[in-house]
Protein backbone atom coordinates (compact mmCIF):
# COMPACT_ATOMS: atom_id res chain seq x y z
CA UNK A 1 0.00 0.00 0.00
CA UNK A 2 1.25 3.43 -0.77
CA UNK A 3 1.60 6.22 1.67
CA UNK A 4 -0.48 8.46 -0.39
CA UNK A 5 -3.38 5.68 -0.23
CA UNK A 6 -3.40 6.04 3.86
CA UNK A 7 -2.66 9.44 4.51
CA UNK A 8 -4.81 11.02 1.68
CA UNK A 9 -8.12 9.19 2.94
CA UNK A 10 -7.69 9.93 6.59
CA UNK A 11 -6.71 14.03 5.65
CA UNK A 12 -9.77 14.30 3.36
CA UNK A 13 -12.32 12.21 4.99
CA UNK A 14 -11.83 14.80 8.43
CA UNK A 15 -12.15 17.82 5.84
CA UNK A 16 -15.27 16.82 4.14
CA UNK A 17 -17.03 16.42 7.50
CA UNK A 18 -15.88 19.17 8.87
CA UNK A 19 -17.38 20.97 5.62
CA UNK A 20 -20.17 18.94 5.66
CA UNK A 21 -21.36 20.03 9.14
CA UNK A 22 -19.91 23.56 8.64
CA UNK A 23 -19.98 24.77 5.07
CA UNK A 24 -16.81 25.16 4.48
CA UNK A 25 -13.48 24.38 5.86
CA UNK A 26 -11.84 21.64 3.62
CA UNK A 27 -9.00 23.74 3.09
CA UNK A 28 -8.60 24.24 6.89
CA UNK A 29 -8.34 21.10 7.31
CA UNK A 30 -6.66 19.49 4.58
CA UNK A 31 -4.03 22.10 3.69
CA UNK A 32 -1.77 22.33 6.74
CA UNK A 33 -1.47 18.13 6.21
CA UNK A 34 -1.55 17.74 2.44
CA UNK A 35 1.96 20.32 2.57
CA UNK A 36 3.45 18.66 5.25
CA UNK A 37 3.74 15.66 2.15
CA UNK A 38 3.78 17.63 -1.03
CA UNK A 39 4.54 21.53 -2.59
CA UNK A 40 1.21 23.87 -2.08
CA UNK A 41 1.62 24.11 -5.61
CA UNK A 42 -0.21 20.52 -5.52
CA UNK A 43 -1.97 21.03 -2.37
CA UNK A 44 -4.09 23.68 -3.96
CA UNK A 45 -5.74 22.41 -6.71
CA UNK A 46 -6.04 19.14 -5.46
CA UNK A 47 -8.01 20.67 -2.25
CA UNK A 48 -10.10 22.48 -4.92
CA UNK A 49 -11.33 19.52 -6.66
CA UNK A 50 -12.41 17.59 -3.59
CA UNK A 51 -14.24 20.68 -2.70
CA UNK A 52 -15.86 20.70 -5.42
CA UNK A 53 -17.41 17.10 -5.04
CA UNK A 54 -18.24 18.76 -1.22
CA UNK A 55 -19.96 21.81 -2.39
CA UNK A 56 -21.70 20.21 -5.57
CA UNK A 57 -23.32 17.80 -3.56
CA UNK A 58 -24.30 20.31 -0.96
CA UNK A 59 -25.64 22.78 -3.31
CA UNK A 60 -27.77 20.17 -4.51
CA UNK A 61 -28.91 19.81 -1.06
CA UNK A 62 -29.48 23.00 -0.28
CA UNK A 63 -31.11 24.66 -3.35
CA UNK A 64 -34.33 25.67 -2.16
CA UNK A 65 -32.41 28.32 0.80
CA UNK A 66 -30.09 29.40 -1.76
CA UNK A 67 -30.16 33.37 -1.73
CA UNK A 68 -29.60 33.86 -5.40
CA UNK A 69 -29.44 38.04 -4.92
CA UNK A 70 -26.39 37.37 -2.23
CA UNK A 71 -24.82 34.96 -4.49
CA UNK A 72 -24.97 37.09 -7.82
CA UNK A 73 -22.45 39.80 -6.50
CA UNK A 74 -19.81 37.78 -4.79
CA UNK A 75 -19.40 35.62 -8.19
CA UNK A 76 -19.36 38.68 -10.16
CA UNK A 77 -16.33 39.78 -7.74
CA UNK A 78 -14.97 36.51 -7.44
CA UNK A 79 -13.93 35.90 -11.56
CA UNK A 80 -11.42 38.88 -11.64
CA UNK A 81 -10.14 37.94 -8.47
CA UNK A 82 -9.50 34.42 -9.23
CA UNK A 83 -7.14 35.65 -12.06
CA UNK A 84 -4.77 37.74 -9.82
CA UNK A 85 -4.78 34.75 -6.73
CA UNK A 86 -3.77 32.19 -9.70
CA UNK A 87 -0.82 34.76 -10.64
CA UNK A 88 -0.03 35.42 -7.41
CA UNK A 89 0.72 31.34 -6.58
CA UNK A 90 3.07 31.11 -9.71
CA UNK A 91 4.95 33.82 -9.64
CA UNK A 92 5.25 35.07 -6.03
CA UNK A 93 5.59 34.18 -2.34
CA UNK A 94 2.94 35.57 -0.71
CA UNK A 95 3.77 35.69 2.82
CA UNK A 96 2.54 39.08 4.05
CA UNK A 97 -0.62 38.81 2.55
CA UNK A 98 -1.65 35.12 4.38
CA UNK A 99 -0.46 36.67 7.56
CA UNK A 100 -2.57 39.58 7.41
CA UNK A 101 -5.78 38.10 6.71
CA UNK A 102 -5.53 35.22 9.54
CA UNK A 103 -4.99 37.99 11.60
CA UNK A 104 -7.90 39.92 10.32
CA UNK A 105 -10.05 36.50 10.49
CA UNK A 106 -8.89 35.93 14.25
CA UNK A 107 -9.37 39.40 15.32
CA UNK A 108 -13.16 39.02 13.45
CA UNK A 109 -13.88 36.16 15.22
CA UNK A 110 -12.84 36.50 18.29
CA UNK A 111 -14.91 39.94 18.63
CA UNK A 112 -17.92 38.32 17.10
CA UNK A 113 -17.92 35.49 19.67
CA UNK A 114 -17.66 38.39 22.50
CA UNK A 115 -20.07 40.88 21.17
CA UNK A 116 -22.78 38.93 19.48
CA UNK A 117 -23.74 41.23 17.25
CA UNK A 118 -27.33 41.20 15.22
CA UNK A 119 -27.35 40.50 11.51
CA UNK A 120 -28.01 43.66 9.35
CA UNK A 121 -28.41 44.59 5.86
CA UNK A 122 -25.72 45.03 3.85
CA UNK A 123 -25.11 47.16 0.92
CA UNK A 124 -24.11 44.32 -2.35
CA UNK A 125 -20.65 46.47 -2.49
CA UNK A 126 -19.54 44.78 0.17
CA UNK A 127 -20.45 41.20 -1.93
CA UNK A 128 -18.37 42.37 -4.36
CA UNK A 129 -15.48 43.27 -2.17
CA UNK A 130 -15.85 39.47 -0.68
CA UNK A 131 -16.14 37.99 -3.74
CA UNK A 132 -12.76 39.30 -5.24
CA UNK A 133 -10.86 38.54 -1.61
CA UNK A 134 -12.41 35.11 -1.81
CA UNK A 135 -11.07 34.73 -5.72
CA UNK A 136 -8.03 35.56 -4.58
CA UNK A 137 -7.14 33.50 -1.72
CA UNK A 138 -8.53 30.80 -2.73
CA UNK A 139 -7.07 30.08 -6.39
CA UNK A 140 -3.74 31.00 -4.08
CA UNK A 141 -3.85 29.11 -1.48
CA UNK A 142 -7.39 27.42 -1.57
CA UNK A 143 -8.52 28.91 1.76
CA UNK A 144 -10.49 32.01 -0.09
CA UNK A 145 -13.26 30.77 2.05
CA UNK A 146 -13.25 33.82 5.21
CA UNK A 147 -14.28 37.21 3.07
CA UNK A 148 -17.44 35.53 2.02
CA UNK A 149 -18.00 33.35 5.22
CA UNK A 150 -17.78 36.99 7.00
CA UNK A 151 -19.78 39.43 4.63
CA UNK A 152 -22.71 36.56 5.09
CA UNK A 153 -23.13 35.72 8.86
CA UNK A 154 -22.78 39.70 9.03
CA UNK A 155 -26.33 39.71 7.34
CA UNK A 156 -28.05 36.52 8.20
CA UNK A 157 -28.34 34.25 10.84
CA UNK A 158 -30.55 31.34 9.33
CA UNK A 159 -28.31 28.59 9.35
CA UNK A 160 -29.86 26.50 6.01
CA UNK A 161 -29.50 29.97 4.05
CA UNK A 162 -25.73 30.57 5.53
CA UNK A 163 -24.91 27.24 4.19
CA UNK A 164 -26.73 27.01 0.70
CA UNK A 165 -25.13 30.69 0.30
CA UNK A 166 -21.57 29.10 1.15
CA UNK A 167 -22.24 26.43 -0.92
CA UNK A 168 -23.67 27.22 -4.02
CA UNK A 169 -20.87 30.48 -3.78
CA UNK A 170 -18.18 27.76 -2.81
CA UNK A 171 -19.28 25.51 -5.37
CA UNK A 172 -19.48 27.73 -8.53
CA UNK A 173 -15.88 29.46 -7.76
CA UNK A 174 -14.68 26.24 -7.38
CA UNK A 175 -15.19 25.23 -10.76
CA UNK A 176 -13.72 28.56 -12.65
CA UNK A 177 -10.92 28.53 -9.81
CA UNK A 178 -10.38 24.40 -11.17
CA UNK A 179 -10.54 25.32 -14.62
CA UNK A 180 -7.91 28.03 -14.10
CA UNK A 181 -5.47 25.53 -12.07
CA UNK A 182 -6.45 23.34 -15.32
CA UNK A 183 -5.42 26.01 -17.76
CA UNK A 184 -2.36 27.08 -15.98
CA UNK A 185 -1.03 23.79 -15.55
CA UNK A 186 -1.22 23.25 -12.13
CA UNK A 187 -3.69 20.43 -12.01
CA UNK A 188 -1.02 17.74 -13.00
CA UNK A 189 -0.84 14.15 -13.55
CA UNK A 190 0.07 13.75 -9.57
CA UNK A 191 -2.69 15.86 -8.72
CA UNK A 192 -5.36 13.75 -10.50
CA UNK A 193 -3.42 10.50 -8.89
CA UNK A 194 -4.37 11.72 -5.83
CA UNK A 195 -7.38 12.68 -6.14
CA UNK A 196 -8.11 9.06 -7.22
CA UNK A 197 -6.84 7.94 -3.74
CA UNK A 198 -8.99 10.87 -1.83
CA UNK A 199 -12.38 11.15 -3.60
CA UNK A 200 -14.12 8.18 -2.13
CA UNK A 201 -13.46 9.56 1.56
CA UNK A 202 -14.38 13.05 0.34
CA UNK A 203 -18.25 11.86 -0.61
CA UNK A 204 -17.75 9.41 2.81
CA UNK A 205 -17.07 12.71 4.90
CA UNK A 206 -19.45 15.31 3.16
CA UNK A 207 -22.48 12.48 3.79
CA UNK A 208 -21.47 12.20 7.78
CA UNK A 209 -21.02 16.15 8.13
CA UNK A 210 -24.31 16.27 6.47
CA UNK A 211 -26.26 14.46 8.72
CA UNK A 212 -24.80 15.99 11.69
CA UNK A 213 -25.69 19.20 10.79
CA UNK A 214 -29.21 18.47 10.37
CA UNK A 215 -29.32 18.16 14.54
CA UNK A 216 -27.22 21.20 15.16
CA UNK A 217 -29.33 24.42 16.44
CA UNK A 218 -28.80 27.85 14.45
CA UNK A 219 -26.96 29.49 17.58
CA UNK A 220 -24.41 26.73 17.96
CA UNK A 221 -24.21 26.85 14.16
CA UNK A 222 -23.07 30.35 14.18
CA UNK A 223 -20.61 29.65 17.23
CA UNK A 224 -19.24 27.06 15.11
CA UNK A 225 -18.27 28.64 11.89
CA UNK A 226 -16.91 31.36 14.27
CA UNK A 227 -14.93 28.96 16.36
CA UNK A 228 -13.79 27.61 12.83
CA UNK A 229 -12.86 31.34 11.52
CA UNK A 230 -10.54 31.37 14.42
CA UNK A 231 -8.85 28.06 13.60
CA UNK A 232 -8.24 29.05 9.98
CA UNK A 233 -7.13 32.10 11.19
CA UNK A 234 -3.91 31.11 13.47
CA UNK A 235 -3.83 28.21 10.88
CA UNK A 236 -3.28 30.61 8.02
CA UNK A 237 -0.66 32.93 10.20
CA UNK A 238 1.14 29.59 11.27
CA UNK A 239 1.97 28.02 8.03
CA UNK A 240 2.70 30.95 6.59
CA UNK A 241 5.50 31.69 8.79
CA UNK A 242 6.47 28.37 9.14
CA UNK A 243 7.30 28.45 4.88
Amino acid sequence: MTPEAVYLPAIFLAASFTQGVSGFGTALVAMPFLTMFMKVQTAAPLCMLNGLIITGYLTLRLKRHIPWRRVAPLMTGTIPGIGIGIYFLKNFDSTALQVALGVFITAYAIHSLATRPKARPLSPAWGYLAGFLTGVIGSAFSAGGPPTIVYITMSEQDKDTIKATLSSFFFANGVITAAGHAISGLTTATVLHHLMFSAPATIAGVLFGSACYGKIKAATYIKVILYLLIAMGVMMVYGALGR
